[in-house]
Formats: structure tokens, C-alpha cells, sequence
């Protein structure tokens, strides 16, 4: 190896040390910073229904840009995708009320549930964090 591929090699070592290195171990981290932390009131380390809950009527009113106690394909673009809004609207009229939004976080959520013990570590929120935050 000459002195030119070392330096290369070096700085590539560096770069996977102290670049990528931290952005891995915040993508990992991602949901336990942001979204865990964020619905996560009783700071347990984990998300439960009721946390859940709490943290989808936020966003539910939040959403509601229009004030009508529904949530449109608009309203809910970037959470919910229209195949799932579909499945979701039981009377069929192309919004969610506040309580078919919860109906599919409850859903959700214990689909994200695979160990049944009621909560949502950092892992398991990821298939529920685009109706919550």
C-alpha cells in the first residue's frame, strides 16, 4: 500500500468512524428521539394506549384544518394512505371521524404489538408513527 491509498484508506476509516458512524446510531435512535420521546408522557421508555391515544386526538385536531371533526384524503396526506384510509372508513364517505382515527390507531397499534405486552417499545413504534406525530 503506498502513502497515497493509507491517507485514502484513513480518511475513509475516519468518515465511517465519526461520520456515518453517529448518523446510524441516530436513524436507530430515531423513534425513541422523536416520536417515542415525544408521546412517551410517563418518560418509561415505552408508548401504551393510552399515551397513544393521547398523542393521535392531538394530532387528529391538529389536522383538522377545516374545524369539521373529520379527517379528508388532504388532511391526512403523509399519515395515512388512501388504500388505508379506505379500509378504515366503514361508512364510506372518504373522511375519518375521531373516533375511525382511533379505531385504526388502536388497530395499529396492537398490530405493532407482537409481544402483546400492551406497549410500544422503539422498534415496535415505527409501525405506528405516522399517526401519531
Amino acid at each position: 500500500m503506498n502513502w497515497k491509498t493509507g491517507i485514502a484508506a484513513a480518511a475513509l476509516g475516519a468518515v465511517v468512524v465519526f461520520g456515518i458512524g453517529p448518523l446510524a446510531t441516530q436513524a436507530y435512535a430515531g423513534p425513541k428521539s422523536g416520536v417515542l420521546k415525544s408521546v412517551d408522557t410517563d418518560n418509561d421508555g415505552t408508548v401504551d394506549m393510552d399515551e397513544a391515544r393521547g398523542a393521535a386526538n392531538a394530532l387528529f385536531d391538529k389536522l383538522d384544518g377545516d374545524h369539521d371533526g373529520t379527517l379528508d384524503r388532504k388532511e391526512l396526506r403523509g399519515h395515512v394512505t388512501a388504500k388505508e384510509l379506505a379500509a378504515a372508513d366503514p361508512d364510506h364517505d372518504g373522511t375519518l371521524t375521531k373516533d375511525e382515527y382511533a379505531h385504526l390507531v388502536a388497530s395499529r397499534f396492537k398490530s405493532a404489538d407482537p409481544d402483546n405486552d400492551g406497549t410500544l417499545d422503539a422498534k415496535e413504534i415505527k409501525g405506528v408513527a405516522r399517526l401519531l406525530k
